[in-house]
């Protein structure tokens, strides 16, 4: 799920500031920049346009600087298990944040002072990881023995020393310093900036980028991420109060996915597509995707074929991670789950996405709730959303089957154009949460998020469960 403070449909964003919880790799954004003067020139630095204000780097935003030899293992200090991470220096980066030794962009606006510090930093990183081990790898020598020298050309090709990188701290240092020379004019102290547009009347929209579950705190610890994704994030990463937020509106996918490692309740299949996955009749329009490198070649659906329900979803709604281009895990809307994040973040309204992508199948299955293996006759609560991995794995879904769609509504524009049984698909998830759903997507397009326009019925009372201590 990702958190919208107003959906940015009804709105004329008028603020955009990236806060302080984006970590930031200062190569790739001057990579960003320099294309874009190539492209559009104008569009290079920081615009003011009456009340508009565009790209504004906070003082306070953490900088990704990478110190030390990449685990492979995906994340984690120690132990033998993956926890499937980008891999792209998050973790260390709010490591330091938490060690306080890291950098952020306002130092940048003291240049003499970020040498100091990055000079102390690097220091301290070679001497905690640059020393050989043991039970390293011929290529963790090699990177330890680049750390050592401050090579990241070597680090990061070895052979050619082409892939971008620095041949010493010399050459590092005056990287940084034709960085903050590109960003000076557009880095603002946005605690005072984003209240000041406040006390103005002006609309401010911030949007989360990260999943619920995902969260440092309330997710499925340990394969989260290293921040708050959930609503509490938008006080400490913007310095607002929890008074000035006035609408809270959950994002969330007809089906649930889910990228990297971790417990998945309602998984039909994984990254590898190696799993038994879920069987049904498929009865929509005929689809055919290309499927570059695929062992398989296209991804083709036609009316009366059996598909496996996790494969389609996959393909067809081009589940593949922003980041990483790993392919998402895919599986039934689990509805304990989603609630669990409704409880967390507070959500006033719910915005479902990629409807469009179940279009076909002949029936469709919800997880309404959750049961322990050990008492399958009895509903954990609702809301419930076991705190530890060990009470996860013993949790089984209690299924709903509805019955799907075979018409294709990715051109469909207003609610009411919906097939009578996507509409009750919908319906039914609005009844199951008791949240109003105020959109839902049938495409990517902007044009594609149709408002819902039927008077929600809640608050009225839903089939209950006993309640069930926590497993312990």
């Amino acid at each position: 799920l990702r958190l919208l403070r107003l959906l940015e449909l009804l709105l004329q964003l008028q603020l955009r500031l990236l806060e302080r919880r984006l970590l930031l790799r200062l190569r790739l954004l001057h990579r960003h920049v320099e294309g874009i003067k190539r492209l559009q020139p104008a569009q290079s630095g920081l615009r003011v346009h009456g009340r508009r204000r565009e790209n504004l780097w906070r003082r306070r935003l953490q900088l990704v600087v990478r110190l030390q030899p990449r685990d492979r293992r995906g994340g984690g200090g120690g132990g033998s298990h993956s926890i499937g991470t980008t891999k792209r220096g998050i973790g260390p980066c709010y490591s330091a944040k938490a060690i306080r030794n890291g950098l952020r962009f306002g130092d940048l606006l003291h240049f003499d002072e970020f040498e100091r510090r990055l000079r102390e930093l690097i220091a301290w990183s070679q001497k905690r990881f640059g020393d050989p081990r043991e039970k390293d790898t011929p290529q963790q020598s090699e990177l330890r023995k680049a750390l050592r020298e401050y090579n990241t050309q070597y680090a990061f090709d070895p052979e050619h020393g082409a892939k971008g990188g620095v041949a010493d701290i010399e050459a590092e240092i005056a990287r940084y310093r034709k960085y903050s020379e590109l960003l000076r004019a557009q880095i603002v102290d946005s605690v005072t900036l984003i209240h000041e547009d406040i006390s103005r009347g002006y609309k401010v929209l911030v949007e989360g980028a990260n999943a619920a579950l995902l969260d440092i705190d309330f997710g499925t610890y340990p394969f989260v991420t290293s921040s708050n994704t959930t609503i509490g994030g938008v006080c400490t990463g913007l310095g607002v109060p929890p008074q000035k937020i006035d609408t809270v509106i959950g994002v969330v996918k007809a089906y649930t996915t889910r990228v990297g490692h971790g417990p998945f309740p309602t998984e039909l299949q994984n990254e590898m597509q190696t799993l038994e996955d879920y069987v049904e009749e498929y009865i929509g329009p005929e689809v055919s995707l290309d499927r570059k490198g695929h062992s398989s070649g296209p991804y083709t659906v036609k009316k009366g074929d059996k598909i496996r329900v996790g494969e389609m979803l996959q393909e067809l709604g081009h589940e593949y991670g922003t980041t990483t281009g790993r392919r998402r895990r895919c599986g039934w809307l689990d509805i304990a789950l989603v609630k669990y994040s409704a409880l967390v973040n507070g959500f006033d309204s719910i915005n479902i996405t990629k409807l469009d992508v179940l279009t076909g199948l002949k029936t469709i299955r919800i997880a309404i709730s959750y049961r322990n293996k050990q008492m399958t006759e009895v509903r954990l609560p609702r809301g419930y959303f076991p705190s530890h991995l060990e009470d996860l794995k013993e949790v089984v879904c209690e299924y709903e089957t509805m019955e799907g769609w075979s018409e294709d509504i990715s051109q469909c524009t207003r609610w009411e154009d919906l097939p009578t049984n996507a509409k009750k698909y919908v319906m039914r998830i609005q009844e199951l949460l008791d949240i109003p759903v105020s959109w839902v997507g049938v495409g990517p397009e902007r044009e594609s998020m149709l408002r819902v326009n039927v008077p929600s019925r809640i608050g009225s009372p839903l089939p209950g469960s006993p309640f069930v201590p926590p497993l312990r």
